[in-house]
Order: structure tokens, then sequence, then C-alpha cells
């Protein structure tokens, strides 16, 4: 019993100390504790259906017969399609029309607690999987990187919003359109890197994670510091 408390705070404290993070940085107007629940446990529920569309195009792609030097960018485009539109997706849903919906940084803050709580279900089941060492391994990668790729979301996301209260939906389309595909785009790198066996891909691993993780901690200031209310 012991052992699985153990293993349920390795998953679950870096996954609460980023959410915090980012709820911190929120200097105008806290977010309701319900509707961060929501997002929350939408974002575990949005594991089901990525689960669901990534053994279908586990299958398409073993049908394509993807040539084994291309096959790690395949997988990876493919789960970041998947997983990046199931948590928009939900996002979407359940954030766009909320009245609280009423500041542009509130568009990263809901993106991230969606995106962590789809990392928060991912990260027990590897913890229980494949033990603490994982656990250690995605607190300093995975986790913060699913923060990382939901804060890029979250800050086209809000500029959308704030381009439909506007009236401008040419610039709400434009952004919809980025806070799906720049967050794809640097999911599937990532994993591209991850999962290739080669030295070039572990080198570009690293250089990327630096770079996203200091260039997301700079956005997320700047996002703060110059935060706007949309109406």
């Amino acid at each position: 019993m012991l052992g699985s408390y153990i293993y349920l705070a390795i998953a679950l404290l870096p996954v609460f100390y980023l959410m915090y993070y980012i709820y911190k940085h929120d200097v105008h107007e806290k977010e309701p504790s319900k509707l961060l629940l929501h997002l929350f446990l939408l974002g575990i529920l949005s594991a089901l259906p990525a689960i669901l569309l990534e053994s279908v195009g586990e299958v398409l792609i073993a049908w394509m017969n993807v040539s084994p030097a291309f096959y790690p960018v395949v997988v990876a485009t493919m789960v970041g399609l998947v997983e990046e539109g199931c948590k928009l997706f939900f996002l979407y849903r359940r954030s766009w029309n909320d009245p609280n919906f009423n500041y542009r940084y509130d568009g990263i803050v809901y993106a991230v607690f969606v995106s962590l709580g789809f990392a928060a279900i991912e990260n027990v089941m590897y913890v229980f999987q494949y033990g603490l060492v994982t656990g250690f391994m995605r607190a300093i990668l995975a986790v913060p990187a699913h923060m990382g790729f939901a804060v890029v979301m979250g800050t086209f996301y809000g500029r959308a919003k704030l381009a439909h209260i506007r009236g401008d939906q040419k610039e709400k389309k434009a952004n919809l359109i980025l806070a799906y595909c720049a967050p794809v785009f640097l999911h599937a790198f990532y994993d591209a890197c991850a999962i290739s066996e080669n030295t070039v891909a572990f080198y570009l691993f690293v250089v990327f994670v630096i770079a996203m993780y200091f260039i997301i901690y700079r956005l997320i200031k700047q996002e703060a510091r110059t935060d706007k209310s949309l109406y």
C-alpha cells in the first residue's frame, strides 16, 4: 500500500506543481476552482479517445508498411495530431463560451490544466508499469513537455478568443489553427527525437528540450505581464 502511494506521488507531484506554477502567474483574476477541476478531469478523459485513435493510427501505419527510416517521424506525427487534437477538443468545448474566459492569459491556464490532466493519467500508467526511474525521468521531461505544448496552445487560444470578441473572424480562425498546429509540431518533433535510435536524434532532443523550456519560461512571463482583458 505504501509503495502505491509513493508511485502516485512521483506520478502526480510534478503535475500539481506545474499547474500551481501556471495558476500563480494569473495575476489579474484567478479562475474558479470548479472550472479548473473540470478542465483537469476533461484532460484525463481526453486520454480515452486518444488511446483509441492511436490504436487505429498504429494499425494504419503498419498497413502502410512505412520505411524504418521514416517510422519514428510518422508515428510521432500521428501521436501529436491525436493527442493535441483531443486536448483542444475538450478545451474548446468546456471553456470557449465560459464567462470566466475574460482575459487572454486564461487561455494558457485552461490549456495547461487540460494538458496536465492528460499527462497525469499517462504518468500514473507509465510509473505503475515501468517503475520509479521512469517516473523521475518523466517528471523532468514528459510532464514539463506537455505543459510546454499547452502553453503554446493556450497562447494562440487566448488570441483567438480576443479576435472573436473584436469580431475579426479571419484572425480568430488563424489563431485556432495555430493553437492546434503549433503544439502538434512541437509534440511530434519531441517524440520523433525521443524514439529515434541514433546519436543525431539524441543531441537534437537535448537541444530541443533545453531551448523549449527556456522559451516557454519566457513566454509564460511575457504573457502574464502583458495580459489584457478580452472585453
